[in-house]
Order: structure tokens, then C-alpha cells, then sequence
């Protein structure tokens, strides 16, 4: 029986959300039991991931004997963090991600088409379409691809029960490492040797006579690899999910294309990929009426606020022609740390989701099926996700 002191598992999607109901309510800032503070209302999620000031983004504060990652733009605060993000958004630019479109359609095209009528959506589409993308985007081989699939379920299996816990920091590390002194070797090669893809625009990068040296373009390469695959895996089988729960939207968006946008936008609130984002207060502070002393690490619950009947009227019911988007997508991020990635991940949805609908009309989730497997913890969705067929789209 799930109680006050213990978070649920990820797995148990009806456990939780009863869970945040119950803490959104009655206990709006909660501390662990390892002294870690949870906030699950969403007018203080989105101040606490606005003020960048009172609440770091480096979780490296509060961890003993650890140390910053340079380059690791989701983890840097203001003003280092406006210079880095100016640097890396030269380089990785919307055009660059629009361009990619032809190329995102062309992958998804060919793996439906070895697909079959039944399959694993995540061994099927959802996990090599986005590691194919951002590999090739990155300038990295084939051969390679399957090395970051093992690296990134490495890095969710970790059991992350105390947040602070050096020895956790540790194993985090020795998961990244290798990933990182791999990408590093990359960098080195293409600074002396740069070739038309994303590490050589990283490294030859400046803006405002700010520059990125090897370590931190190997790490921002880093956290794009790994962040950028696993929302796109995560989030596409959520879309599949929801729409299994909901297929009259299979439907409608047959009919018109233009839904598919609202359609993910909705599923990012009603099942964002990564439901906590983590911050480092850098002050004594208040929030929602609470006490909360320095340097101590605070839990944002972005899948609670967005079940916040506050701020979305009738929240658990999924409803696309709510139009969540720009700054009222908390799944994302807020303020300053808005995800960079957003718009690959939106884009390789939208066209897997156009590519699903074209060749299908709708996939059918096969809950009989024992494959089906869910994470436990980090990530809200699903490890494997077995589905049917439905019935063919009329074509034009």
C-alpha cells in the first residue's frame, strides 16, 4: 500500500497520479526522507524553474565531492549558461533541425516497412528512429549506434533512491564516461579535421568571443545524445498509448494532419517523458507557504502540475484543443533551461506519427502481450510496447 512516505513507482501510472493528487492537495512542498523537498503545484513548479537565481540547475552543489560537467548546458545557471547556449544555438540552429525532416520521414518510412503488422514499437521505430537521427546529426557511424542504446539504458536502470548520495554520482559517471571520452576522441578529430555535421559546427563555434573547447562540446554531445533519443522513444510510445486509449483521435487525425501537433503537445502534458526536473536552492527560501533552507536539492513534479485542475481545467482527461504549447509546456523545461532538443523531438514525432497514420490508420496496443514492459523510475513510459495493425490508411 503506497503511503505519504513513499514515492510510487513510475510503472504504476494509476498508483502515482493518485499520489500526486493526494501530495498536490495536502502536502503541496513535502520533504523526503532524504531530506530532498518535492513540489507538486503548478504555479511553484513553474516559479521554481523560473528563478535561476534561488534554484541552480547544478545538481553537483549539494553532492559531496562532486564536481561541475562543463559543457552540460541543462546543468550550467545564468550568466555561463546564456554565453554557452548562444555558442550552441550557432550551431545547432532551427534550420538545421527543419532540414532534417526528408531524412527523419525516409528512416521511419524504412522501419515501418521491416516493421511487419505486429512489432515492439520501441525496438521497431521508437528507440533507432531518434538514435539514428541525432547519430547522423552528430556525425557518428552506424556501427556505433547500438553502443548508445546500451549506454542510455544503462544510465535509467541506475537505482536512484537518495538524489544526493555521492556513491550515486559515482556510478552516474561511470555509466557517462565512456559515452563522453568516446564523443571526446570525436571532437579532437574533427577540430583537426571538420566535416559537414554537428560536432565540427561545436567545436568551430564562437560567439561573442566565446568558444567551446573539446570537453564541452564532448559533453553538451553528450546530454543531446542521450536526452535527445530517450524523450523521442519515450514519448512516441506515449502518443501510441494514449491514442490506444483514445482512438477516436486516430481518426480525426487521419482526417486532418493538422491535429497531430496538438495531439503531442497534449500527450507531453497528460504523459511527459521525464515527469521531475531537479534543482539546488542557492538560498533560504519560500515556497507555497514553506520554509526551504539552503543548499538543499528540490524535486519538481512537472507530471503533477500538469494534473493541476488549477491550471488545466479537467485535467485528466485528454483533450488536444487545449492547445498547451510555448511557455505553458512545462514538459519541457521553463524560463532559461527550455529544452533546446524540443524541436527535433517534435518534429521526429510529428513525422512518425504522419508515417504511422499513412501506412496503418492506426496501431492497436497489445496489452495480452507479456513483452510489455514499463520503466519503474526516471522516465514515464514504456521499455517495450507490442502492437497490431489497424486497418490501412486510404491512400491519395
Amino acid at each position: 500500500m503506497t503511503t505519504i512516505e513513499q514515492i510510487p513507482s513510475m510503472a504504476d501510472e494509476a498508483v502515482l497520479l493518485d499520489w500526486l493528487a493526494v501530495m498536490r492537495d495536502r502536502h503541496p512542498v513535502w520533504q523526503d526522507q532524504y531530506g530532498v523537498w518535492h513540489v507538486f503545484r503548478h504555479s511553484d513548479v513553474r516559479e521554481v524553474l523560473r528563478d535561476t537565481a534561488t534554484f541552480s540547475s547544478d545538481p553537483t552543489r549539494v553532492i559531496e565531492g562532486a564536481d561541475p560537467t562543463p559543457g552540460m548546458i541543462h546543468e550550467i545557471d545564468p550568466p555561463e549558461h546564456r554565453a554557452l547556449r548562444k555558442v550552441v544555438s550557432s550551431a545547432f540552429t532551427p534550420r538545421t533541425i527543419a532540414d532534417l525532416e526528408p531524412r527523419i520521414r525516409e528512416v521511419t518510412r524504412s522501419l515501418l516497412a521491416d516493421a511487419g503488422d505486429r512489432f515492439d514499437l520501441v525496438e521497431a521505430l521508437a528507440f533507432p528512429l531518434p538514435v539514428t537521427i541525432v547519430a547522423e546529426l552528430l556525425g557518428l557511424p552506424r556501427m556505433d549506434h547500438k553502443q548508445f542504446g546500451d549506454w542510455s539504458g544503462a544510465l535509467v536502470d541506475i537505482q536512484m533512491d537518495d538524489p544526493t548520495d555521492p556513491a550515486l554520482a559515482e556510478r552516474i559517471m561511470q555509466v557517462l564516461n565512456p559515452l563522453t571520452s568516446y564523443l571526446l576522441d570525436r571532437c579532437r578529430e574533427r577540430r583537426a579535421e571538420p566535416q559537414d555535421d554537428l560536432i565540427s559546427r561545436l567545436v568551430l563555434a564562437e560567439v561573442d568571443g566565446r568558444a567551446l573547447d573539446d570537453v564541452e562540446a564532448a559533453n553538451f554531445s553528450t546530454a543531446l545524445l542521450l536526452a535527445g533519443h530517450i524523450t523521442t522513444t519515450v514519448l512516441l510510445g506515449n502518443i501510441v498509448r494514449t491514442l490506444d486509449e483514445h482512438p477516436e483521435y486516430w481518426t480525426a487525425a487521419a482526417e486532418d494532419r493538422g491535429l497531430i501537433a496538438p495531439i503531442i503537445e497534449e500527450v507531453l502534458r497528460f504523459r511527459p517523458p521525464f515527469p521531475q526536473m531537479q534543482r539546488t536552492t542557492t538560498r533560504a527560501t519560500t515556497v507555497g507557504g514553506v520554509e526551504i533552507p539552503a543548499d538543499v536539492m528540490v524535486n519538481t513534479w512537472v507530471l503533477s502540475a500538469n494534473r493541476d485542475p488549477l491550471a488545466h481545467p479537467d485535467p485528466d482527461t485528454f483533450d488536444p484543443s487545449r492547445k498547451i504549447g510555448g511557455a505553458a509546456q512545462l514538459s519541457f523545461g521553463h524560463g532559461v533551461h527550455f529544452c533546446l532538443g524540443a524541436p527535433l523531438a517534435r518534429l521526429e514525432n510529428q513525422v512518425a506519427l504522419e508515417e504511422i497514420i499513412a501506412r496503418y490508420g492506426r496501431l492497436a496496443v497489445d496489452r495480452d502481450d507479456d513483452t510489455l514492459r514499463h520503466f519503474d523510475q526516471i522516465v514515464l513510459g514504456t521499455r517495450h510496447l507490442p502492437v497490431r495493425a489497424g486497418t490501412p490508411a486510404e491512400t491519395a
